[in-house]
């Protein structure tokens, strides 16, 4: 389990994250005539595999997986996992379906962006309450800076949500600084409520 940055093994404590990393008679040494995308998953040494999942390592040797790679939130230098937001927030009584993407902050680097379906019996839910619920039960750092409501989240033929999308429009959002109705491909709810926060750099 090491830093994704420095490579440095995190420290055994249950709580810092790190990318896993394997090596072994049975890992592979690379992708066939694909050096780039080796590069992506191995060390220069070819001797350690990034899997492209993070977790943390307990003092007991237990490991734990909490995200993907590709799904951490890095807000102000501090590792957020996506998952773990989304655990909170799908124990909130009226979420019926819940996504947590990085969403590019000009003060932060990322911060979290929630895209959020509301069950169908469920009262009428602000932003400004999501994002409160998530403040008294996290560290505010892993709190979500916008909320997205949305009929129904985008899925695949298996019902498998498209993560990857999600990505995207959290993206739009800040790039090219519309108001909500630039992001209307109708799909989202008419009742949308606005996509942005207030803009603070307050934890």
């Amino acid at each position: 389990m090491v830093d994704h940055e420095t490579g440095v093994s995190v420290t055994r404590d249950g709580s810092s994250l790190g990318e896993i990393v394997l090596r072994g008679e049975s890992i592979m040494l690379g992708h066939i005539k694909d050096p780039v995308l080796t590069t992506k998953c191995m060390d220069s040494k070819h001797e350690w595999f990034y899997m492209g999942d993070v977790g943390v390592m307990h003092p007991d040797d237990y490991l734990e997986i909490r995200d993907k790679s590709k799904d951490l939130i890095i807000n102000g230098g501090e590792n957020v996992s996506s998952v773990e937001v989304e655990s909170v927030l799908y124990s909130h009584p009226l979420i019926n379906e819940v996504v947590v993407v990085a969403q590019p902050d000009e003060f932060w680097g990322e911060t979290p962006c929630v895209f959020v379906s509301l069950k169908a019996e469920s009262n009428r839910v602000t932003e400004k309450e999501i994002v409160e619920y998530c403040r008294e039960r996290m560290a505010h750092y892993m709190a979500p800076k916008s909320v997205v409501f949305k009929g129904e989240l985008p899925k695949t033929s298996t019902r498998k949500i498209q993560k990857f999308l999600l990505r995207d429009m959290a993206k739009s959002m800040i790039y090219s600084n519309t108001s909500a109705s630039c992001l209307n491909m109708g799909t989202w709810n008419a009742k949308t409520l606005p996509l942005h926060t207030s803009a603070s750099t307050s934890r």
